[in-house]
């Protein structure tokens, strides 16, 4: 398997990716397995089902499209699964196994992308056949972007659950308070929201 070096712009794209999954599976980290599995929206979003769908997605789009599919039979994606099953983790479905197959399609979408050129075609299957036809090139952008909304659907429902944000533990990105600051500065959003509101 060829390299990729820093410099290039494959390798650019691939650490964009890259900072997405790792800033996905930080927001499971010091959870306990009710609160990873909580649904905290209408539709049922949750930390762990994030995960276990980005890694779904990912298998399809760096392993089918490619030619190269993984290997591995997930209930999910059997014709009989029901409808978003790909969005939650079942009770026997534990964090170290959805973890472990995440890391698994990690290594198996890595090798794609160092043996293959960004102009490298491939077919995706479940896409109309007049879009089928993509290059790696569009692959990494698609799965950068994937990646990236879910990673910013679990900084929200990770905010919900116990009130830590940011993008990783050594630089979270956010503006500089305490508790109280973050409280003054959100009772201000909502006064200028209200006033805004009767105009």
């Amino acid at each position: 398997m060829s390299s990729i070096t820093e410099w290039e712009p494959k390798a650019e794209l691939h650490r964009y990716l890259q900072d997405g999954r790792e800033a996905l599976l930080w927001k499971l980290d010091g959870l306990s397995e009710y609160n990873i599995r909580r649904p905290l929206t209408p539709t049922g979003t949750n930390l762990l089902g994030l995960v276990k769908h980005v890694a779904s997605v990912e298998i399809g789009y760096f392993g089918d499209t490619f030619g190269r599919p993984l290997g591995e039979l997930l209930p999910w994606f059997a014709a009989d699964a029901e409808p978003n099953a790909d969005m939650w983790a079942t009770a026997d479905e534990s964090r170290e196994w959805i973890v472990a197959l995440y890391r698994r399609v990690w290594e198996h979408s890595d090798a794609t992308i160092a043996t293959r050129p960004l102009e490298a075609v491939g077919h995706v299957p479940w896409w109309p056949e007049e879009r089928r036809a993509v290059t790696l090139h569009r692959v990494l952008i698609h799965l950068i972007a994937e990646t990236h909304r879910h990673a910013g659907h679990a900084d929200i429902v990770r905010e919900l659950i116990d009130g830590v944000v940011g993008h990783r533990p050594t630089n979270d990105n956010m503006a500089g308070g305490d508790a109280a600051w973050w409280e003054s500065y959100r009772s201000r959003l909502e006064e200028v929201a209200r006033e805004a509101g009767r105009h």
